[in-house]
């Protein structure tokens, strides 16, 4: 049965990674896609890894109806077996409404891939109704760390190195962004609530005011 398929996690567990070896294995057995994505990082209409893979892919502007374009293209004589949406967080809800309806009326998997929540620990929009509508839900199992080794469950946005907690829900950035930049780091929980970034931590090590350490 074709079902609709969410994969979450936060940033860098290696999301738009598994969305393309998806693709790269259903078109090794003669199978097309149509894949969409939405401000992607290597801009618009692309699909990319931080491993450096990318392809090309439909971007899913605000207010496009995804259901009808996979329905004109199939009226058109192309052909689409399944849909990969990346960076669908970033979708509306009625968007979301229409992937649905593509697994239902057209008898396609359509496999989801996306952060589930801001860097305000809030759910976006695209995320909550996937988690509402998915056949299935998974988490990925690649591990994003912290910058103190443990787990990585929450986005920070940072500028200047600084993590800030207002603004926008959508800023496109990386966590590859120069410290002076809006940029975005992966936190485990304490340290998101700390509001402690990797350069935060950097600069209490370097700070006067921490004891000194005798050396024995």
């Amino acid at each position: 049965m074709p079902e609709l398929a969410f994969f979450s996690g936060t940033m860098d567990c290696g999301k738009s990674t598994l969305a393309l070896q998806i693709g790269h294995n259903r078109s090794a057995r003669g199978l097309q896609g149509v894949i969409f994505t939405r401000d992607d990082r290597a801009g618009e209409g692309k699909l990319s890894s931080r491993l450096g893979l990318v392809t090309e892919a439909v971007e899913a502007s605000e207010g496009m109806d995804l259901y009808a374009y996979v329905v004109a293209q199939l009226s058109k004589g192309g052909k689409a077996d399944y849909v990969i949406v990346d960076e669908a967080q970033f979708l509306a809800p009625e968007q979301i409404d229409q992937l649905a309806r593509i697994v239902d009326d057209l008898d396609m998997d359509v496999f989801a891939f996306g952060i589930t929540t801001d860097f305000r620990t809030k759910l976006f929009p695209g995320s909550q109704r996937l988690i509402e509508l998915a056949d299935r839900v998974e988490q990925l199992q690649v591990e994003a760390l912290c910058w103190c080794g443990a787990r990585a469950t929450h986005n920070a946005r940072t500028v200047a190195g600084e993590m800030v907690v207002e603004g926008a829900q959508v800023v496109v950035g990386d966590v590859n962004r120069p410290a002076e930049a809006i940029g975005y780091e992966v936190l485990c929980r304490r340290h998101h609530r700390k509001r402690m970034t990797s350069a935060a931590a950097h600069a209490g090590a370097l700070s006067p005011d921490v004891l000194p350490v005798n050396q024995v």
